[in-house]
């Protein structure tokens, strides 16, 4: 039996179709694997040099013992030694990518419209060079080098499939929210990292894609991290007084948040290069190794400092000198020309910028913990920073697996942190 024309051609394009979801289907899947396997061996990489650099766990790379309990039983001079060791890896690392390297492409330049690819070799580089920095000591964040890593399985496999141009760019977008949600096993806030931070507008299409890979990539590093949460909360009180509280905090977090960008932008903008970059990097560190002589917890990316507020263990003395010392080893490390993220910086200053405030709240109303306070601040300030409410709330939800109530706090103070942040933006002038 023949069929009549018209049916052949709906059946070639059904059966095409099918071959396209199909080849769709099964480059998703990869892209989850490949890029929960990135996340997972450069954590396992960013343990072992934090073993190896400090003296502590070295029994096992998945290890989960404390790093900030790591660095503080090490010796002041180690300190300083691993800190100087950063900076000529940090000063002679970046110079050279920048020197023989090709020019640096950022996932959000590649995921836009007619944005070039990513170069293989240098962004892998590039990675390596954050984890490695970030594991001996440098205050700046982890993230940016796993969305790094599964970006680049994504391009691959997508040009492998041979997709159409606007599925590649969503592919390469979901390989960076799989591989952040993989490194801190927020299989939901990756996804929303991907909506919000990258494609910047909801499709069905584009949402289960998300899901699907951050899902996945969470599932597959498992295997190596295990599903561990990563700030261990106790169970604190919510009352009327944090509820007024978050209302009325809110504004300050944001613009101190609006503050933090730009003083992070300039010190971007500004960051060494040429033969000044590795000089700059070395002194840099070796100060910031002395300053951690006093002040072990401004090592790494800030996980210690915020896990301290959440348990209750700051005084407010230490919370300011924290607070303070963060802020200036962040931006003084970028201006340097070390490379990393502020995910976790911010989540940490936000923390101790709440410490604060509730403890001169709490003068007027007690009976509130400051771990409570510390949880909705890190919240705010990390949503106006990030310029993503939802995936603050949902990646401090996923974080600290927090009472579903909590949320309410968090929520009102993020509200007000992101309304401040945009109106300075308007009154300055700024776009981001």
């Amino acid at each position: 039996m023949v069929l009549p024309e018209s049916s052949l051609h709906t059946e070639i394009k059904v059966r095409s179709r099918a071959r396209s979801l199909f080849a769709l289907s099964f480059v998703v899947i990869l892209t989850g694997i490949g890029a929960g396997l990135g996340g997972m061996l450069l954590a396992m990489l960013l343990h072992g040099i934090q073993h190896l650099a400090y003296g502590y766990g070295q029994d096992s790379l998945t290890s989960h013992e404390s790093f900030l309990i790591g660095v503080s039983s090490a010796s002041p001079s180690r300190r300083i030694l691993a800190l100087t060791l950063c900076g000529l890896v940090a000063g002679l690392g970046w110079w050279a990518i920048y020197r023989f390297g090709r020019p640096l492409v950022g996932i959000k330049k590649a995921v836009s419209p007619d944005g070039p690819a990513m170069p293989v070799k240098t962004t892998l580089c590039h990675a390596l060079l954050q984890i490695i920095t970030v594991a001996l000591g440098s205050p700046l964040g982890r993230e940016v080098a796993p969305r790094e890593v599964g970006a680049l399985v994504a391009a691959w496999l997508s040009r492998k499939a041979q997709l159409a141009p606007d599925t590649h760019r969503l592919l390469i977008a979901c390989g960076a929210g799989a591989g952040l949600a993989a490194v801190y096993n927020v299989p939901l806030g990756g996804a929303m990292f991907v909506l919000e931070g990258l494609v910047g507008v909801f499709s069905w299409p584009a949402a289960i894609m998300a899901l699907a890979t951050s899902a996945i990539g969470a599932a597959v590093a498992w295997v190596g991290l295990g599903a561990q949460v990563q700030y261990v909360v106790p169970s604190l009180a919510l009352t009327p007084g944090l509820l007024a509280w978050a209302l009325i905090a809110g504004p300050f977090f944001g613009l101190a948040a609006h503050g933090f960008v730009q003083l992070t932008g300039r010190a971007r903008i500004n960051a060494a290069r040429g033969w000044r970059l590795p000089v700059l990097s070395l002194i840099n560190f070796t100060l910031v190794g002395c300053v951690a002589v006093y002040l072990p917890q401004v090592l790494g990316n800030g996980k210690g400092p915020a896990q301290l507020g959440f348990d209750n263990e700051l005084s407010l003395g230490l919370a300011a000198a924290l607070l303070l010392a963060k802020v200036l080893v962040t931006s003084s490390s970028l201006r340097a020309g070390a490379e990393g993220g502020l995910l976790t910086p911010a989540l940490a200053i936000g923390a101790l910028m709440a410490i604060l405030l509730g403890g001169l709240w709490s003068l007027a109303w007690p009976g509130i913990e400051l771990g409570a306070f510390a949880i909705v601040g890190a919240a705010a300030f990390l949503a106006a920073s990030m310029s993503m409410p939802i995936t603050a709330i949902v990646l401090v939800a996923e974080f600290t697996r927090i009472d579903h109530d909590f949320l309410v706090p968090i929520i009102l103070a993020v509200v007000g942190s992101v309304c401040m942040s945009r109106l300075c933006e308007v009154v300055g002038g700024v776009k981001r």
